[in-house]
């Protein structure tokens, strides 16, 4: 009789442990969410904010460099713009996975479409990247000059919203590892 007592006991804790890990997971994927919005707004902000004129000779003639000159940026701050969104959106299924034990639908849900928005913003991150580099380097082949040493404070304010972009990228790996995790548990 005390051997099958003592199996319903270590049972009990050992779905109350396996429950403690998934809040656990529960909580941390809350955070990761929350620290990507500010990655991806922060970047939509920076990258759509920029803007840099430069004069030549005299007042009247001048250069000018915004991000909407080159479609990759526009696309870059609107990806970044659409990835924040949906952060801010699924925050609210991130917190039914602290407060609800039974969540692996809606964490399939979310896994999907945090692949998706992975994918949008792995997209918008490289192309402009490509600009960036560009921007850096120049091409010799197709007559692309290095505009960075001109253009000082656009070039820094590019590559520090693609460093929050990418950022974003790799907790969005993490949130999705987390969540496959947190299924897999539960099994």
């Amino acid at each position: 009789m005390k051997t099958g007592q003592a199996e319903i006991v270590e049972t009990s804790k050992g779905i109350q442990k396996s429950g403690l890990m998934s809040r656990r997971i529960a909580i941390l994927e809350f955070i990761l969410r929350i620290v990507a919005f500010f990655n991806t707004i922060g970047s939509a902000i920076l990258m759509g904010t920029t803007h840099e004129t430069l004069p030549f000779f005299t007042q009247f003639i001048r250069f000018q460099a915004e991000y909407n000159d080159l479609p990759a940026l526009t696309f870059f701050v609107v990806a970044n713009a659409v990835v924040s969104g949906y952060l801010i959106l699924s925050l609210t299924l991130a917190f039914v996975h602290i407060v609800k034990r039974k969540t692996q639908n809606t964490r399939i849900l979310l896994i999907v479409l945090d692949v998706a928005m992975l994918g949008l913003l792995a997209a918008g991150a490289s192309s402009a990247a490509a600009i960036v580099y560009l921007a850096h380097n120049g091409n010799n082949k197709t007559n692309w000059f290095a505009i960075c040493q001109q253009f000082n404070s656009f070039c820094e304010r590019i590559s520090g919203s693609l460093i929050g972009s990418f950022i974003a990228v790799f907790l969005l790996i993490l949130l999705i590892l987390l969540s496959a995790i947190a299924i897999s548990r539960r099994h």
